[in-house]
């Protein structure tokens, strides 16, 4: 293989390139690349299915186009010798480039160190590199070769040193693979190193034929074009084959994503929102609320909650009612519904016999339970459409006269019809004079003095006929009949009050959040209540923090940045809440003149076991502190999360259940204390 041939035997041959099959090769390698990488970029999203799976395509991707980029290489190499291939060898040569990649990708998607860039970059060169020469080796050729030995270990330098540089240049703009000009240059970039590798090699290769072989050399640069058709053919159908199964599932994967309840996998609000809007066959429709879930959840924490969920689920779908379908439409709630109205009968029967079922303890992770079910139910017999049935069935669900003791009701227009929805609109002066309507206090915890560094405020109402009501409830319809905007007012005020109070108390002064509704943050009007009060309760500004989310942005972007920026410059802080789970939050991040950024619960309830999570986590706290910002996360509940987030993601605030669930004014007082002894 290095030693030189007797040249009294052997004749040196020479060979040249088709350039416009190098150039069809290079770009194999190129396309190959894009296809990689972008199946690799479903890995770092929310996907349905499981991640190795894009591994393993990503890795097939890139693999195959290595191994098809060799061959068509080879094919663009013209000697005036007939050649073939030795089929064993040229199916077992993909291997190593398969392997090659395999480890790359694995390693993108983990945890990065200098050392894990060099020994991933070696390995994955090496593969490259015994790709390419046990591909020259099922040659079979009637001539011998030879190799430089100076530029057959340079080659796999240069495969070792392009392999490394590509990690390194990948890993750096991973996040903004979901640019396509980005992807194409980084696609480019690791396609053309690959090619480098394979070309310098051929560079450092000598052909030799032996003499008495000589013979009428007119079929020089003859070639065996059926292999590149082949190789051109395969691998090119191949990729597409890959990119077609990337895009459907891509799009499986979203409408996973959009329409199916995570925990439950049952179709979710959106999807019933949807059935509801189109042409629906809904016949009958049971609407069945979890009533005491907040209960559970605020005594043993939504992990304990989802178990609760997931087994109201599981109950469901064992019923099997025929020509049904089940829908988690909300935190609490689920809704059946049938498109046959003669099986209305067997509905209720099913919802009654569930309704009994959880009047006796249930025994979940080692705890006794009750559920506290109430369950609507509506037909098309007394309803236009689908959308009519479904509002009927929240009139029942929203009446007093649901309780314990009658826990399924069939709607009755002649008692029903007097709405939940004008009943809230109705009494919400009266709850706001009465303090039916009050506020509750979370704590925010700073990660290294583990002290208070403020407060979240939160809406309750304790409702004289519905009883305790949570903000989804009421918020969606006092924004639709304009009452929000009062309500918020409210809402601030309570808390000027209230951080006076504390602090007549002899307590600091903390910073308290405040929940500011999307369309009134453009307001005139909220920045004239703002100040009004600041100005009444001799405030600082700076005491009082504004939290919203993207849908304020949703109407008016330049509206709501000069709101936002008003707001600064009067001195009241910003925060920017429930970061990561729009879809804009970063292209409008470095334009909000904002002071705050509260990660959403969703990256950290799966922390310290989701790696995904994890790195997302960080990165979004290094990128709000690089940004000068505060950063809270929210959702913490358990010691170990605190332990492992302390190391991730220093300098940031705490809010969750491990430290507090939302406390009322007198029980917030008790908390301090204790928090402080302890």
């Amino acid at each position: 293989m290095f030693t030189p041939l007797n040249p009294e035997q052997y004749v040196r041959i020479e060979g040249e390139y088709d350039t416009t099959v190098v150039f069809l090769s290079i770009l194999l390698a190129c396309f190959a690349s894009y296809t990689a990488l972008s199946m690799n970029e479903r890995m770092q999203q929310n996907s349905f299915f499981n991640k190795n799976i894009w591994l393993l395509l990503a890795s097939a991707a890139m693999g195959f186009g290595i191994w098809s980029m060799h061959f068509v290489a080879m094919s663009a190499f013209h000697l005036p010798v007939m050649m073939s291939y030795n089929h064993v060898l040229t199916i077992l040569s993909i291997l190593p480039a398969f392997l090659a990649s395999l480890l790359a990708f694995n390693f993108l998607n983990r945890p990065k160190s200098f050392l894990a860039f060099i020994s991933s970059g070696v390995v994955m060169g090496i593969g490259i590199s015994t790709m390419h020469y046990v591909g020259m080796a099922s040659m079979e050729m009637e001539a011998e070769y030879v190799y430089d030995v100076k530029v057959f270990l340079t080659s796999v330098f240069i495969a070792i040193i392009v392999s490394i540089v590509s990690l390194i240049v990948f890993s750096s703009l991973q996040r903004f693979m979901a640019n396509r000009l980005i992807k194409i240059v980084t696609s480019i970039i690791m396609g053309s190193a690959v090619a480098s590798m394979h070309y310098t090699g051929m560079a450092g290769t000598s052909f030799y034929q032996k003499i008495d072989q000589m013979g009428n050399h007119e079929s020089t640069h003859q070639m065996d074009m059926s292999l590149l058709i082949v190789s051109v053919s395969v691998g090119v159908g191949l990729l597409f084959v890959l990119l077609l199964l990337s895009s459907v599932l891509d799009r499986y994967i979203d409408y996973r994503v959009n329409y199916f309840d995570f925990l439950t996998k049952l179709p979710n609000g959106r999807h019933f929102q949807k059935v509801l809007s189109s042409s629906s066959t809904i016949q009958c429709l049971a609407v069945m609320e979890l009533k005491n879930l907040e209960k559970i959840n605020t005594d043993f924490g939504y992990e304990y909650g989802d178990e609760i969920i997931d087994y109201v689920a599981n109950q469901l779908q064992q019923k099997n009612l025929p020509f049904s379908t089940i829908y988690k439409i909300d935190g609490s709630r689920f809704a059946i519904s049938m498109n046959r109205l003669d099986q209305f009968p067997l509905l209720v029967r099913s919802m009654k016999a569930f309704a009994e079922h959880c009047k006796e303890a249930i025994f979940i992770i080692n705890r006794n339970i009750k559920l506290e079910v109430v369950c609507a139910l509506s037909t098309s017999a007394q309803a236009e459409n689908a959308k009519s049935i479904y509002a009927n069935t929240l009139a029942v669900i929203n009446h007093h006269s649901i309780t314990k003791q009658k826990q399924v009701t069939i709607f009755d227009p002649k008692i029903h019809m007097y709405s939940f929805e004008r009943d809230i609109v109705e009494g919400i002066d009266r709850a706001m004079k009465n303090n039916d309507l009050f506020l509750v206090y979370q704590p925010k915890i700073g990660s290294e003095s583990l002290q208070i560094v403020g407060f979240e405020a939160l809406i309750r109402w304790k409702h004289p006929i519905h009883g305790n009501l949570s903000p989804v409830q009421f918020l969606p319809v006092l924004e639709q009949n304009e009452r929000i905007f009062d309500v918020t007012d409210w809402v601030i005020e309570e808390v000027c009050k209230q951080i006076v109070k504390w602090h007549q108390a002899g307590y600091p002064i903390w910073q308290v959040s405040v929940n500011i509704p999307g369309d009134y943050v453009s307001s005139p009007r909220l920045l004239d209540t703002l100040k009004a009060m600041v100005q009444r309760y001799q405030l600082e500004p700076k005491y009082l923090e504004l939290e919203m989310t993207e849908t304020s942005f949703v109407k008016s972007i330049e509206s709501a940045m000069r709101a936002i920026s008003t707001f600064k410059k009067e001195g009241f802080m910003v925060a920017l809440d429930d970061f990561g789970t729009g879809v804009s939050s970063l292209s409008y991040l470095r334009q909000m003149p904002i002071s705050t950024l509260k990660i959403d619960k969703a990256f950290v309830e799966k922390i310290p076991e989701s790696e995904k999570d994890a790195s997302i986590l960080k990165a979004i706290s290094d990128l709000g502190r690089s940004l000068q910002l505060e950063i809270v996360i929210e959702g913490v509940e358990t010691e170990e999360q605190v332990a492992y987030i302390q190391q991730l993601c220093p300098s940031v605030a705490y809010q969750g259940y491990y430290f507090s669930k939302p406390l009322a004014v007198d029980e917030v007082v008790k908390w301090i204390e204790n928090h402080q002894a302890s």
